[in-house]
């Protein structure tokens, strides 16, 4: 198998594995645990599964395509850069993603994702859960959607722009386990964001850190508002 086929079913499996434990995850944990919903410990488990995605996508970079996971080399920047391009990315991200779901909400008047709700419930004062989750959708979900698939999908199609698109549109379906249209678009537009930065500046490690500031952000919001509000926010 030549290397981009190698590529090509690296990519496939990776996105099959998030798809897998996004669906299925919890209802498989909860088999285990005889517990029904979803919980502080199902998910809890649930991110740890995604470790182990990342841990096998790695081993497959290096046994099966024997080739480096991150294939485009981290650069290194000043320190004010990095705080620059934390915070703008966060801005952007937070003001272009808002400003997404408000319009889709308008328009097609959706309802609150009764699994954010859920959540909700679940993080409320329960600030290892809070961190563990950001960290592992930071670090697990930037290494794969940009550091590995990005530019493997670049490399088959000699095509930055279908390496950002494909990227981000796979980044948004991976989040349609929310139930709302805001949520996959609000997401597809962080995903381009992300994806742009890390074409243009390539180091995985400014992305990471505004993936976590986004969700700690949030999520932290979530854990001191009403339910009630949830729409606003």
């Amino acid at each position: 198998m030549s290397l981009n086929g190698k590529y090509s079913l690296g990519i496939l499996l990776t996105f099959t594995l998030l798809a897998l434990v996004m669906l299925y995850a919890v209802p498989f944990i909860n088999l285990i645990i005889d517990a029904k919903g979803i919980t502080a410990t199902n998910f809890f488990y649930s991110r740890i599964t995604l470790w182990f995605v990342l841990i096998i996508i790695l081993l497959y970079s290096i046994f099966i395509e024997k080739n480096s996971f991150l294939i485009w080399k981290d650069k290194t920047f000043s320190t004010g850069f990095y705080l620059a391009a934390i915070f703008s990315l966060y801005f952007i991200c937070t003001m272009g993603g808002g400003l997404l779901n408000g319009l889709i909400s308008i328009i097609t008047h959706e309802k609150i994702s009764d699994k954010l709700i859920k959540l909700q419930s679940i993080f409320k004062n329960n600030y290892f859960l809070i961190i563990f989750t950001c960290l592992t959708a930071g670090v697990v979900e930037e290494f794969l959607m940009r550091g590995y698939i990005q530019p493997r999908i670049e490399k088959i199609y000699n095509s930055p722009f279908l390496g950002v698109a494909i990227s981000a549109i796979l980044f948004g379906i991976l989040h349609s386990t929310y139930g709302t249209i805001g949520q996959v678009v609000g997401t597809l537009f962080i995903g381009i964001v992300f994806a742009v930065f890390y074409k243009l500046y390539s180091n995985i490690k400014i992305v990471i850190i505004c993936h976590f500031m986004f969700d700690f952000v949030s999520l932290m919001i979530m854990n001191f508002i009403d339910s009630k509000h949830l729409s606003a926010f």
